[in-house]
């Protein structure tokens, strides 16, 4: 493993544990990373971008292998899925069941056909 993927996985790891533990302290320092973009924003406004960052964020927010890998074929503001105004919510759902490129395809017992059309409906309309 290269020391910078391990320094990120090692910095999520410690503002996960304070958060999950409770440590107020522990979990306000944690998010200074967050801050300086080590680590992606998990906080959500509504409903629907609540599950995208739940089942989609780990790979298709900042810093996440879908979305560094999309910036080397396109620009990489087209990389980030939410800010982009181009998708559909068919071509969502027929991406995610299929997989497509380098992402594998994403079962019913891991995203339901409901939340999935939760998270395409909130992707067509342009994310946040």
């Amino acid at each position: 493993m290269k020391p910078r993927r391990f320094l990120s996985l090692a910095l999520l790891a410690a503002c996960a544990t304070a958060t999950a533990c409770g440590d107020d302290d522990a979990a306000e320092n944690a998010s200074a990373p967050a801050q300086r973009g080590f680590i992606q924003d998990r906080s959500s406004s509504s409903p629907a971008e609540a599950l995208f960052v739940e089942k989609c964020s780990m790979c298709h927010r900042a810093h996440g292998m879908g979305t560094i890998i999309l910036a080397r074929r396109m620009p990489p503001e087209r990389a980030m899925l939410e800010s982009r105004d181009d998708l559909t919510a068919d071509y969502v759902r027929q991406a995610v069941r299929s997989g497509i490129g380098n992402m594998p395809r994403i079962s019913r017992g891991e995203v339901s056909d409901a939340q999935l059309a939760t998270i395409a409906d909130y992707l067509a309309e342009g994310g946040p």
